[in-house]
């Protein structure tokens, strides 16, 4: 990206948005690109709301008078003669005022044959429409590897005597990828008061910054499961496909030829374990779980803020990938996108796209993990081939896989389970999800806590008989979702023959 931006500057080009929260180095960077500028250096200036035009590495009293307001340093800039680099920063809360506008265009219109550059330097992009076709976007990246070693190698020389191993020094390396510079320096600091030094020992504490990181983002959630994929019970087929991939990302995988998995899709009936299986997949493949809450992402304070969220939210997972995007009841995130210009002014159908848009031509190891039940809602860009590896479906549990349900539970809760009857269990559930059978023996225990014994079968086969299970009240539904699904997706169970069967 950085030889992009040294392009378009020597190129002419007269406005670069440069997407960034790191003011610092994207300037260190623009001013290097000014040095080696031919055929002469330029000057860099540097532009806030709260001092003006000052040019770089010049101290901030040193300032172009009368430059604060937006319009007055784009007329300096217009009038200035030499070739320079203009950084304009934070101008996005400016930029849609008609005079802001119109100045950037008459700048724009002034740069012909000049060698002059306006660069906006912003953490948030805005542009308003007169500026589209005039305005060049890059992202500025954050610190490599190459660049993080850099800052760790300055903090051990400055705090310990004694030198990293190669592997150390590459896991702490790579705990840091995916933070900012400052961040790492913070993290890199805190690791070293926190323990009086800074070793392989120490990569949990670099990594809990990632955790802060995803927090400050608001729209992601970083996802801590205990749970292994055991837990979960039968699924042996998806079980299977997500445990054959649990090397996936690595680099023996690349060598061997293969390419990175893109996501799949866990269709099924409410309550049968599809976002359980989203969780525990990343302590299967060891991989940091994240979920995208797209309630959070539409904001209707500001036209193209929705947007904005969803960009910075995905450039934060594929800042520390590689990782788990954990997307719950897509169906009910996206149901509207199609017909969305009379609701919302089209932010749906806009949000819709550019979540497409990233699906398909993302490069970095975000793996997509969603789920829904109610695929009718979905449109049906999402159900294509290659969109997802695979689309799985969910139905409800088989007897055995029901016997497996209640084991489960019902070791976690004690640790002698011989008493019950679990052949009995199954067959008393029958339709039950197991999220039903959970709650069931949840009931079951209430009932006889409160009558100060121990719970039994009989508790047990109670509790089933007062609950009357969805896929009775809701029989209709269900039956749609197996017929979608018996042609379209495969079947998460271990037996094909035994899905099909199934009736109610």
């Amino acid at each position: 990206m950085k030889e992009e931006l040294n392009i378009l500057i020597q190129a002419q080009y007269p406005l670069i948005y440069l997407v960034t929260s790191e003011e610092e180095r994207a300037e260190q960077a623009i001013s290097t690109i000014a040095q080696s500028s031919k055929p002469q250096q330029r000057r860099v200036y540097v532009w806030t709301v709260t001092h003006g035009i000052v040019e770089y590495g010049q101290p901030r009293n040193v300032t172009q008078h009368n430059t604060v307001s937006p319009e007055a340093a784009i007329e300096w800039i217009i009038r200035h003669k030499e070739p320079a680099i203009f950084i304009l920063k934070d101008l996005h809360p400016f930029i849609d005022a008609p005079a802001t506008t119109r100045s950037l265009r008459d700048a724009i219109a002034s740069f012909k044959g000049t060698n002059k550059n306006i660069v906006l330097m912003s953490p948030m992009q805005q542009i308003p429409i007169e500026l589209e076709k005039e305005v060049v976007v890059l992202d500025f990246p954050l610190p490599d590897m190459g660049e993080l070693n850099k800052v760790l190698t300055y903090h051990i020389n400055q705090n310990q005597g004694r030198r990293l191993t190669t592997e150390a020094r590459e896991k702490l390396l790579r705990a840091a990828l995916g933070l900012t510079k400052d961040e790492s320096e913070k993290v890199y600091r805190k690791a070293q008061v926190t323990t009086g030094r800074l070793t392989e020992d120490e990569v949990d504490i670099v990594l809990s910054e990632k955790k802060q990181l995803i927090r400050r983002n608001g729209i992601l959630e970083y996802i801590e499961e205990d749970e292994t994929i055991d837990s979960v019970g039968g699924l042996e087929e998806l079980k299977k496909w997500l445990t054959q991939r649990s090397n996936a990302f690595t680099e023996r995988a690349r060598e061997y030829g293969l390419p990175q998995p893109k996501g799949m899709l866990i269709l099924g009936v409410p309550g049968c374990g599809k976002s359980l299986i989203a969780k525990t997949t990343s302590r299967l493949w060891g991989l940091p779980l994240l979920r995208l809450d797209m309630g959070r992402v539409y904001d209707g304070s500001m036209v193209g803020r929705s947007e904005a969220n969803l960009r910075n939210a995905l450039k934060t997972a594929e800042s520390i990938s590689p990782a788990i995007l954990f997307i719950d009841e897509l169906d009910k995130s996206f149901a509207g996108s199609a017909g969305s210009g009379d609701s919302d002014g089209g932010t749906s159908s806009r949000i819709f796209g550019s979540f497409l848009t990233w699906m398909q031509e993302k490069k970095s190891p975000v793996f997509v993990m969603a789920t829904a039940n109610r695929v009718e809602r979905l449109p049906g860009e999402f159900l294509r081939k290659g969109r997802f590896d695979e689309i799985f479906f969910v139905d409800l549990p088989t007897p055995e896989e029901r016997q497996d349900i209640f084991r489960i539970h019902l070791t976690k809760r004690r640790k002698d389970i011989s008493r019950f009857d679990l052949q009995q269990l199954s067959t008393m559930s029958d339709g039950f999800s197991g999220a039903e059978i959970e709650q069931a023996l949840i009931a079951a225990m209430y009932e006889a806590f409160a009558q100060e014994r121990e719970f039994t079968q009989l508790d047990i086969i109670a509790a089933l008989k007062a609950t009357l299970p969805l896929s009775r009240t809701m029989q209709e539904q269900v039956t749609a979702l197996r017929d979608w699904a018996r042609q379209r997706a495969r079947p998460a169970a271990a037996s094909v023959a035994e899905y099909q069967r199934m009736e109610f």
